[in-house]
């Protein structure tokens, strides 16, 4: 096959813009290639999805737009949604009308209605009614948040026994984290469906008449044969139809449960456990932490600068900071900044959240830009095929009312005047039948359907290789992908994190966790800020035990070295109380805390980035533990250590300090305003943590290069280290690579967007980047015409995840803020997944193809040999029932067939696929005329010749014309299952590879040829057809079989690399030149 070569991005440049449909730089002009049938990938806006469904011939609607989205239930949804929300915002405005008015005192007898508590000190209406109205009140009353969870009994700081016993009492007390969905279709509603195909109507109702007026006039014994093949054989179809139809049905609900399936952190039993989102109860403490979704309605215990976003509940985005003033939680929120602990409070149907889940239906529709196109394709051939079958009817009606249509035996069917008026409908009504059978054929119903069959499939195949698919089309758009901009931590490398160097008293400890070598209050320091400076937990079982270490890879690691120390977490914490938190912040690249540890003194202590924070520091702790002033020889020494720990792929870790006094404090209520100081900190320490490169990355990287996709990362770590791992996977060749190869995140950050976009092509490293770099990245890169998939897992990339073209989101250390503004969730985190991605993103794209190909040659020559037959000689050799089997291969058996191929390692040969690349190539238009050139000749040389071909001329013409039909309906299935096995492979020779591997496409065919052996021995009355004797059963083996030889030589023809479309355009083009410089020197020489 010819292929592309590996170009500029350019050839993927975008015209327009897709999102308004105009092209870029003229906002006046209307973009000329953006047809009815092409949708942007992602965020596509209603009016352009309306378009294309009217633009769209359809005759079974309810199929056709089945998997698209449905536009008017997207209209009821937002609808319910605002109803509840104003629901619910009246009523808190309600009672805090009431409380400002009566401010009831705390305690007063039979305020708080008693209800049966099942062993608890409160009920699940109380616990409902207090949270969703966030009744502060009511809240006080029963004690606060230390009420409530004695009333709960539950230790808010272990949290509730993880006995089991007791996790089902609570269970059955307060109700499961589920609410009642709606059941998906049954099987009915998709059989009802399938019947409602306008030609399948048609077809019925014909096969309905002539099933009466046959047994009017040859009795019910043999008058019944012909309307009830019909019959039959449209039940057949609407029944596999509704079958594949309902399994896919299926696979959509399962991979959507599984998305909704989010797992998080619980405290329980005094241990950080992880949980399923659906086994949260009432009384479970929950860590929070910037990203993560909010499970279930609660109350705040404690937390430091928690802001929640609550846009998904109150439609309004403003970020609401929580305290205890301001306790309640919505499920279904998102934290925007800081963390914190809660206490679980209602679950399930008593959340709003679950409220509103159980109020709307989850739309599985998702219209894909390949599906649109296919739409498209569809659209053409189907008013083709209306076309043809217009003149087949015409044709045949003039015919059977002028006297030119005999019966076998030679009689003329119609004569004026004898002719009964029952003979007549029943004659006009066969030609009817034939005529909306080729409607049936030449519509491709299934077309479109077939995306949506391989993507279903897809979908699930990409769970097995760790790859939760979010929006549908981001598996296709995968296959056009030219640049994946990936993180390096734990997605290039494990996130297995240990400390390995360390430098603490101005010298190099060695082995890093050697407590004599440091000065011993240096050390309490460290401990002192590492276990109040972090989001992870240390648990250390009563009886002894392996301690455990929770949090971030990161904090793990800082954590599991401060234990080695001698660091114990619980009593560390003890000894001081939080003033302030500034959580981590991937902007500033370093975090900080301020602690009151005993009368007037309080200290600030800082974590972060190793160079930033050495920047900040104007002292430094030498090795008797006394403060000396950070000279700039030591500073550079420091940077020294640093450059050499990132030399050796080392991330590097910073701690520092600085006294305070209280009385600089500022009060509670101003507090959350406070800016911690961040500079003359004294540096305590500086380690280097080993994150090793993940196996089997390289070959991932040097795969997708091949492939025509560059990789490209984008890290938050020192530019040394950056370009350390760069190199060890493979993303970086050269190890002298200089800017803008190489660049910092702030460098590319100051300049204009034409310098951005002049210099982005060659970044490969980009080493101390914002999320706000990776997102001008994406930008300029979108730009330059490249199709962009990013990695990402932090909630601050979510703006870079959406604006990319695909938004990979990690799995095990992604934030449910990044997931939700994903389109693929990478359950493992691993870069070799992502290429695995773009592997199915290929093969989605070449199965249509695949598909396509095989449906166009069973369309144009069943077309083909109909039309010819029918205006030459009156009769059509395919009648109704058999070419409703012919269009039950192609469209339903042929798509479960062809588009469930999985991918291959070729596919990484190719260039990636372009956006707008002709769905129909010069290759596949060159299989599909070979072939259907080859079926056509055949056929009809057998249609005018068969008798004599194949030795019938000694028999009755009657029973002659039954075999030749037969032996040609025969001759035309095989060679369609024949030709199933060319169309596996386009381009190879060898269309057998891997073939034992698809036990789906082996099972088709199989019983596909069964069924055919089936019709023709036994099936005869239904079908018109006789049985064949086996000599004719090998030559229609030996015709089908050519089409194997055949395809392999038509393989060897050479194809131009410009689509054939573009060829012609060009060619019209040049004619219309020719003929305007033709006019022009008429109009000069007169």
């Amino acid at each position: 096959m010819a292929f592309r070569p590996v170009a500029s991005p350019n050839r993927y440049m975008r015209q327009c813009d897709e999102e308004s449909g105009r092209e870029r730089g003229n906002p006046g002009e209307i973009c000329s290639s953006s047809g009815p049938f092409d949708i942007p990938p992602k965020n596509a806006p209603i009016e352009r999805l309306r378009r294309w469904r009217q633009a769209a011939l359809v005759l079974n609607a309810s199929r056709r737009f089945r998997y698209t989205l449905d536009l008017k239930k997207e209209e009821e949804k937002d609808q319910i949604r605002r109803k509840i929300r104003a629901h619910a915002q009246v009523i808190r405005a309600a009672f805090l009308f009431k409380e400002a008015g009566e401010r009831e005192r705390p305690g007063t007898p039979g305020s708080l209605p008693k209800l049966p508590t099942d062993g608890f000190g409160i009920g699940e209406e109380q616990l409902t009614l207090v949270t969703r109205n966030h009744d502060y009140s009511a809240l006080q009353e029963y004690g606060g948040v230390k009420g409530l969870s004695n009333l709960l009994k539950t230790n808010l700081d272990r949290g509730i026994s993880k006995d089991d016993a007791e996790l089902l009492h609570r269970r059955n007390a307060f109700g499961a984290n589920t609410y009642p969905r709606k059941k998906g279709r049954s099987f009915l509603i998709f059989l009802w469906e399938a019947c409602q195909d306008l030609t399948l109507v048609i077809l019925m109702i014909a096969a309905v008449i002539s099933l009466v007026l046959g047994m009017k006039t040859e009795g019910v014994k043999e008058g019944w044969y012909d309307g009830g093949s019909i019959a039959f054989a449209v039940i057949l179809v609407i029944l596999v139809t509704a079958i594949s139809d309902y399994r896919q049905s299926v696979q959509f609900q399962n991979l959507n449960e599984e998305k909704q399936n989010i797992h998080l952190e619980v405290i329980r039993g005094g241990r950080r456990i992880e949980v399923s989102i659906y086994d949260l109860l009432v009384g479970d403490v929950v860590p929070l932490k910037i990203g993560d979704q909010v499970p279930a309605d609660g109350i705040l215990i404690s937390g430091h600068s928690l802001a929640i976003d609550e846009s998904s509940m109150t439609g309004e985005s403003k970020v609401i900071h929580k305290d205890q003033k301001a306790p309640f939680l919505m499920s279904g929120c998102k934290v925007a900044d800081g963390y914190g602990n809660m206490l679980v409070t209602a679950v399930g149907i008593n959340t709003e959240w679950g409220l509103l889940m159980a109020s709307i239906s989850e739309d599985t529709g998702e219209e894909t830009p390949l599906q649109v196109r296919l739409n498209g394709v569809a659209t053409f051939i189907g008013i083709v095929g209306l076309s043809v079958a217009v003149v087949v009817l015409l044709v045949l009606l003039v015919r059977y009312f002028t006297g030119h249509t005999k019966n076998p035996d030679g009689s003329v069917q119609f004569i004026k005047g004898q002719t009964s008026v029952k003979s007549a409908v029943n004659g006009a009504i066969k030609i009817l039948t034939v005529a909306v059978t080729i409607v049936v054929v030449a519509v491709p119903e299934g077309l479109p359907l077939a995306v949506t069959l391989t993507l279903a499939y897809s979908m699930r195949k990409m769970m097995a290789d760790k790859a939760l698919v979010r929006r549908l089309s981001a598996c296709e758009t995968m296959g056009s992908a030219t640049t994946i901009c990936s993180d390096k931590t734990g997605t290039l490398t494990l996130n297995q994190m240990t400390i390995v160097v360390a430098y603490v008293g101005g010298k190099k400890i060695d082995p890093p966790d050697n407590i004599e070598s440091m000065p011993s209050n240096a050390v309490s320091l460290l401990i002192e800020g590492i276990a109040q400076n972090t989001t992870g937990n240390v648990f250390e079982p009563e009886s002894g035990g392996t301690i455990e270490v929770t949090g971030s890879p990161t904090e793990k690691a800082i954590l599991s070295w401060a234990v080695k120390l001698g660091m114990k977490f619980d009593d560390a914490r003890s000894k001081s109380s939080i003033l302030h938190v500034f959580p981590f912040n991937s902007e500033k690249k370093r975090g900080a805390v301020a602690v009151h540890v005993g009368g007037s003194e309080v200290r600030v202590h800082w974590k972060g980035a190793a160079e930033i924070v050495l920047a900040t520091c104007s002292h430094w702790l030498d090795a008797d533990g006394l403060v000396q002033p950070m000279t700039s020889d030591k500073a550079d020494t420091y940077k020294k250590s640093i450059e050499d720990m990132a030399a050796v792929s080392l991330r590097c870790v910073a701690f520092a300090y600085k006294p305070y006094d209280l009385e600089k404090v500022p009060n509670e209520e101003q507090r959350d305003s406070w800016q911690l100081p961040e500079d003359d900190l004294f540096l305590l320490g500086i380690v280097g943590i080993k994150d090793p490169c993940r196996p089997g990355v390289k070959d991932a990287v040097e795969l997708c290069s091949h492939a025509g996709v560059k990789v490209r990362m984008v890290t938050g770590d020192n530019l040394q280290t950056a370009k350390s791992i760069a190199l060890e996977c493979g993303i970086l060749k050269d190890a002298n690579a200089s800017e803008p190869s190489l660049i910092e995140g702030r460098v590319f950050r100051a300049k204009t967007d034409r310098e951005r976009d002049s210099i982005a092509e060659k970044i490969t490293v980009m080493g101390r980047s914002s999320p706000s770099d990776k997102l001008l990245l994406v930008q300029a890169l979108k730009r330059l015409g490249h199709v962009v998939a990013v990695t990402g897992d932090g909630s601050n990339d979510a703006p870079a995840l959406h604006e990319a073209d695909i938004g990979l989101a990690m799995g095990i250390q992604g934030t449910e803020v990044a997931k939700e503004s994903s389109d693929i969730i990478i359950l493992d985190d691993n870069f070799a997944s992502v290429v695995k991605v773009v592997r199915w993103g290929r093969s989605v794209y070449a199965n249509i193809q695949k598909f396509i190909q095989f449906q166009l040659t069973v369309n144009v020559a069943a077309l083909v040999i109909n039309v010819v037959a029918a205006v030459s000689s009156g009769e059509v050799p395919l009648n109704a029932v058999q070419l409703l089997w012919v269009n039950l291969i192609m469209d339903t058996l042929g798509a479960l067939a062809l588009a469930t191929e999985p991918p291959t390692d070729r596919l990484m040969d190719r260039s990636p696929v372009g956006r707008r690349e002709s769905l129909i190539t010069n290759v596949m238009w060159r299989n599909l005329i070979v072939q259907a050139l080859y079926q056509v000749v055949i056929l009809l040389v057998l249609n005018f010749d068969g008798r004599s071909i194949l030795h019938l001329k000694h028999e009755g013409q009657e029973h002659a014309d039954k075999v030749k039909n037969t032996f040609i309906f025969n001759t035309f299935v095989l060679c369609q299952i024949f030709n199933e096995f060319n169309a596996r492979k386009p381009d190879e020779i060898n269309v057998f590879s891997g073939l034992t591997g698809n036990h789906l496409f082996m099972g088709i065919v199989g019983i596909t040829a069964l069924l055919q052996v089936l019709i023709i021995e036994f099936l005869g009355k239904f079908t018109s057809t006789v049985k064949l004797n086996w000599k004719l059963w090998l030559v229609s083996i030996g015709i089908g079989f050519i089409s194997w030889p055949l395809a392999a030589l038509g393989k060897l023809l050479p194809v131009p690399i410009m689509p054939f479309g573009d060829i012609c355009m060009n060619w019209f083009s040049w004619r219309r030149k020719q003929d305007d410089m033709v006019q022009g020197d008429s109009t000069n020489r007169l």
